[in-house]
């Protein structure tokens, strides 16, 4: 049994690690600064039932505060650290980026002083695959990443550099994460998947940017989620990308498998595509594979039958959810 500090723990993937921690019988402390990025109330479902299972505690913390970090570290002595806290959302960045850089970046240097501090030696960090935007595709983990096109990858580009500077100066061992289009139950309602498959659901039109023509290499949250707890092996610093693998889907094939799925069809409003948004993302997950033993096992096609599936059966939580 080992003891390990998930933060951003009422989050969408961020939950889904604490299960699979405790599933094996592990004790997770989770914290989390329940922010209104997105409705609280689905945090605080995501929360709840955390909090039925053994071994899990939670702490309403904000990485940002330092002195309220290290009194963590104080309190429990970890095996490991997984910090997904982040603000996240490209489009949001651009209208509050000295936000995002406070809790991506210094958030993330508060983390990593307090694994110095008390002697914590392994570090797993979620990043995000808005590095790669202007790279070829297949993003593999080696390309050169150019600047930065908005300022949440701006400030995943800094935290990955500042776990690398942790790890050099100070042995730390270090996990990055840099993870694709994540959808699932439960998943963050201002993402693509939970607004369309609330709207459709309630016969509502659906706000699609651009022609449709948008892709994502959709990832089941399942699949991210045994990622990130097989990224604990020791590795000394390493990047991996966490990605579906395959040809990505457009946005018009994810809204044909929600129709599918929920035997309804969509109504489309469209509007002017996003200039923050890539076209197209698309992982090599070779890495994964070779060095964690990591592979997706859901496709698309099962994952949204899922995700469609909670839903339904949650449909008081989702209609009382804001998008």
């Amino acid at each position: 049994m080992a003891t390990y500090l998930v933060t951003g723990a009422a989050g969408f993937i961020a939950s889904k690690v604490c299960e699979l921690l405790l599933v094996d019988g592990n004790v997770v402390i989770g914290a989390d600064n329940l922010n209104d990025y997105y409705d609280v109330h689905l945090k605080h479902w995501r929360v709840g039932h955390l909090q039925e299972k053994r071994g899990f505690s939670f702490y309403p913390l904000d990485i940002e505060h330092r002195s309220s970090v290290d009194r963590l570290f104080a309190t429990h002595k970890f095996d490991a650290v997984f910090n997904l806290a982040a603000r996240a959302g490209v489009r949001a960045s651009v209208e509050h980026p000295a936000v995002y850089w406070s809790t991506n970046v210094e958030g993330e240097r508060n983390i990593l002083d307090a694994h110095v501090k008390h002697g914590v030696k392994k570090h797993v960090l979620a990043s995000s695959s808005s590095l790669y935007a202007g790279c070829p595709m297949p993003f593999t983990e080696d390309v050169a990443i150019g600047k930065p096109q908005s300022p949440y990858a701006e400030t995943k580009q800094a935290a990955e550099a500042l776990a690398r500077e942790y790890h050099d100066r100070h042995g730390i061992d270090v996990s990055v994460l840099r993870y694709f289009t994540v959808f699932g139950p439960a998943g963050r309602p201002d993402m693509a998947p939970f607004r369309f498959i609330k709207s459709i659901d309630e016969g509502r039109p659906i706000t699609l940017y651009g022609d449709g023509s948008a892709a994502r290499d959709f990832t089941y949250v399942d699949d991210i989620a045994m990622g990130t707890v097989l990224a604990m092996m020791p590795v000394g610093y390493e990047v991996f990308n966490l990605g579906g693998g395959r040809n990505p889907l457009t946005m018009l094939q994810v809204i044909t498998l929600i129709e599918k799925a929920l035997g309804k069809k969509a109504r489309i409003n469209g509007k002017p595509a996003n200039p923050a948004d890539v076209p197209a993302t698309w992982a090599d997950i070779a890495k994964a594979k070779r060095m964690l033993g990591w592979s997706p096992a859901v496709s698309p096609e099962e994952g949204f039958r899922r995700t469609v599936e909670w839903h339904v059966a949650n449909r008081e939580l989702v209609r009382d959810t804001k998008v």
